[in-house]
């Protein structure tokens, strides 16, 4: 894999387009949206690839019924409409199903958080963890970069079950240049250090790890976790790694309070009986429309680099008083 940045799409779907030459049974499906990859695999594979058109509902129907076919099947479209708009379709022909047929179904939306910057709250993402977590049997991956987002097929190809992949539509900085994160244990340690660890997933990985530059620069360490698998990490990894903190952050893109990240984390921190406080991170308040940079627009809901590290020097405040 190259450490050139891309879109983790184009990597993702690249790895898609090479297994559908070995493996007749890989079945690709999409809601009238498109690449340069996707149009390869349109090319190359025919037989095996179905545009539903602007109807995610039926996407994730059809996607369901050549699963239980044997395909083992990749669904595409953007981040909210794969997830929300076809949630009764997720709900019982996946979730539910799969509890008693096996099935393969891979989820990709494109689009997490505010990747489609200039298209206003309807087509940016900040539910998308909270609507997919209140499903049993769905396993959720937020990748951080190309190289993440590409491991995470071989996850998706090897395991039954229906999965959802929370894809940047922008091209982001790479942060796995030697090797892919280690996909069993389902998070990765990137900073050591000090009382406080911050894990963050998808794009605010980014952030996390500039707010750490920040503080080590200024004499303070925190550590620096990429939770990539919301709903499969290995949980007594986690809890090894957190116990010495007195201080947990979470960031992510998506609504603070509201059944994300930071409810996972707060559960995780009561069920293993951890004994730190903990700081949540996310969009604050409500839907905005206001035009600008997905760096400006992050500063506006709290979650940008120089809000977050006010909080954050906040919250270390606090621990030491």
């Amino acid at each position: 894999m190259s450490t050139r940045p891309i879109a983790m799409r184009d990597a993702f779907l690249d790895r898609v387009c090479r297994a559908m030459a070995d493996d007749a049974d890989i079945y690709f499906t999409c809601a009238d949206f498109g690449s340069p990859v996707l149009d390869r695999i349109r090319e190359r594979f025919p037989d095996r690839f179905a545009n539903v058109g602007i109807a995610e509902q039926n996407l994730i129907n059809v996607s369901a019924g050549l699963a239980l076919e044997g395909f083992k099947v990749f669904a595409y479209a953007i981040a909210p409409f794969i997830t929300m708009r076809c949630f009764e379709q997720i709900r019982v022909n996946l979730a539910l199903l799969s509890k008693v047929r096996s099935m393969n179904v891979n989820l990709i939306g494109v689009g997490a958080g505010y990747s489609y910057v200039v298209s206003g709250p309807t087509h940016q993402c900040y539910e998308d963890l909270t609507v997919m977590r209140a499903l049993p049997n769905v396993a959720i991956y937020s990748p951080a970069d190309h190289v993440s987002a590409a491991a995470l097929f071989d996850q998706c190809l090897a395991n039954t079950g229906p999965k959802y992949l929370r894809l940047d539509a922008q091209v982001l900085p790479v942060v796995y240049e030697s090797e892919p994160p280690d996909l069993a244990r389902g998070f990765s340690v990137h900073r050591r250090g000090g009382n406080v660890c911050l894990v963050a997933t998808g794009y605010m990985l980014h952030t996390a790890l500039k707010v750490a530059e920040q503080l080590a620069a200024s004499g303070r360490a925190v550590g620096v976790i990429d939770l990539f698998d919301i709903s499969g990490f290995d949980v007594a990894g986690l809890h090894e790694r957190l116990a010495p903190c007195t201080g947990i952050v979470t960031l992510e893109e998506g609504f603070r309070g509201r059944g994300g990240l930071d409810a996972m984390m707060f559960d995780f921190l009561a069920r293993q009986r951890l004994d730190a406080r903990m700081l949540n991170i996310g969009v604050e308040g409500d839907y905005r429309f206001e035009l600008g940079t997905r760096s400006q627009l992050h500063e506006q809901v709290g979650i940008g680099l120089q809000a977050a590290s006010r909080s954050i020097d906040r919250f270390m405040q606090s621990l030491s008083t």
